[in-house]
């Protein structure tokens, strides 16, 4: 009895794995999933990953999203946030879907575009992913090609550039040099869950004016 993608349950904080999942059936499967799903994908070379956040995982998402929005909204730097999508490349066998990612230095070449094809376009210059549930992927990022990929283990922010097709773990973000990013973000992260969100964005965006040097 073969049975169908739509009939397996995955309980929030879980994770199914596939493996011998040839590309054809990867798209199927994402196609059967729908685009309304609660679920994550990771595919590469021939494994898949099913996963469902749990809520804590959302959370974090959703803050540090927001922090790394109010940064370039305070340097003013043109930035398009496409949060989950799925970005693939077939040659390489490897997709994914970020818990967040951004366009900031290649923002321009992808405006108002409504769908991206990683074979002419550029992947997104960040993406984060939160390791709560599940560990990233990192070959995964590094087939695609993610300049700099941040990932948060619920206590730790850890930044990975890429160098020579392989990610190095750094202490600096390249994207944002004159910020201790992974002192501040899992600082400021963890205040919003004591504060609220929105004291915490205030109390984040007077600090990095003071950082900065901007002057009202």
């Amino acid at each position: 009895m073969q049975v169908a993608i739509q009939q397996i349950v995955v309980s929030p904080g879980q994770q199914l794995l596939l493996k011998n999942v040839s590309w054809q059936q990867y798209q199927e499967i994402l196609a059967s999933l729908g685009e309304s799903r609660n679920s994550r994908i990771a595919y590469s070379q021939g494994m898949l990953e099913i996963m469902v956040p749990l809520p804590e995982h959302e959370d974090d998402k959703v803050i540090i999203g927001d922090l790394v929005k109010a940064i370039l909204e305070e340097i003013d730097i043109e930035f398009r946030s496409l949060g989950s999508t799925t970005f693939e490349n077939e040659q390489m066998l490897a997709a994914v879907e970020p818990d967040d990612c951004f366009y900031i230095q290649n923002e321009a070449a992808i405006r108002g575009k409504k769908r991206l094809n990683l074979k002419v376009d550029p992947p997104p210059d960040l993406a984060i992913e939160i390791d709560i549930t599940s560990k990233t992927k990192l070959a995964i990022y590094q087939n695609l090609k993610v300049p700099e990929l941040w990932r948060y283990n619920g206590q730790k922010l850890e930044i990975n550039i890429l160098q020579s097709g392989k990610y190095v773990q750094s202490n600096q973000s390249l994207i944002f040099p004159n910020l201790p990013i992974i002192e501040a973000i899992p600082e400021h992260l963890e205040r919003s869950k004591v504060i609220g969100r929105n004291a915490t964005m205030k109390l984040f965006r007077a600090w990095l004016k003071t950082q900065l040097n901007i002057i009202d």
